[in-house]
């Protein structure tokens, strides 16, 4: 597995800030946080941003993310759907092979609202694969629907695209109610990206992304998921997302200097 960093962790900082701090802090393959890049673009060419990332060894691993496809109508989906097709060719020309989308279930769920999320997903996984990126598929604790790992791994199948999988936040594997036979029906070829973080002393009904910490400092038990994630063979990347305003005071290189040790410890306990 390949650690990365998430610049959601950073929030505050500036794109290219992220890229020096996290570099300088030992870890040079981002999570990319798409509104920090598109802001950097805004002074700076493609071209050159390309050149500067590539003389520092810096990998855009994936980006986050997207929202609004899946049950959307009429005018509103076309814009979200303009702002997807917008957002895959920022990731071909960087060399993003990953981009997060949300499921946005976060009201009751109709069979109509069921059958139309699986066609948009279809819809996104096909355009996405013209760009030669895949779609990892976040679910997400609190919400109404797609709140597990069972349900994300239930819509994907449902879509049939090759190109789609489960985004694993174990932040919202348990705020929600998954469970860990739940990671039985998890597949190398059905997992596309895992984000790690830990919480600390909170309900899970009261977690919040601000109570996010650095993963193994917490109460959530990280071992048995990191042992199926080596059971089913994932190769793939594993990042740091830590969305607590403590860390937004750090400079980047600090927060990449303990996020890289906590990733270390974790994903090496066997």
């Amino acid at each position: 597995m390949k650690p990365c960093i998430s610049q959601a962790s950073c929030m505050p900082a500036p794109f290219w800030e992220d890229v020096e701090g996290f570099v300088a802090g030992g870890i040079s393959a981002i999570e990319v946080w798409l509104t920090k890049l598109e802001n950097e673009l805004q002074k700076t060419s493609p071209r050159d941003l390309k050149a500067r990332l590539a003389d520092r060894g810096v990998t855009l691993a994936a980006a986050s993310y997207q929202g609004g496809l899946l049950l959307s109508q009429g005018e509103a989906r076309k814009a979200h759907f303009d702002h997807f097709k917008r957002r895959l060719d920022l990731c071909s020309q960087f060399d993003i092979r990953t981009l997060l989308v949300v499921a946005d279930f976060s009201h009751s769920v109709t069979p109509t609202d069921l059958e139309r999320a699986v066609v948009s997903l279809r819809q996104a996984a096909q355009w996405a694969d013209a760009f030669g990126v895949q779609l990892a598929l976040e679910f997400r604790g609190s919400d109404a629907f797609c709140s597990n790992l069972e349900t994300a791994l239930l819509l994907i199948e449902h879509c049939g695209e090759k190109n789609v999988g489960v985004n694993l936040d174990i932040f919202h594997y348990y705020k929600g109610p998954s469970k860990l036979e739940d990671l039985a029906r998890l597949t190398r070829e059905r997992l596309a990206f895992v984000q790690l973080c830990d919480v600390a002393g909170v309900p899970r009904e009261l977690m919040s992304d601000t109570d996010r910490i650095l993963p193994g400092e917490g109460d959530f038990h990280l071992e048995p998921i990191v042992r199926r994630l080596r059971e089913i063979g994932y190769d793939g990347w594993v990042s740091l997302e830590v969305m607590n305003p403590i860390f937004w005071q750090s400079k980047p290189n600090q927060v990449a200097e303990l996020g890289s040790a906590a990733l270390k410890r974790v994903l090496e306990t066997r």
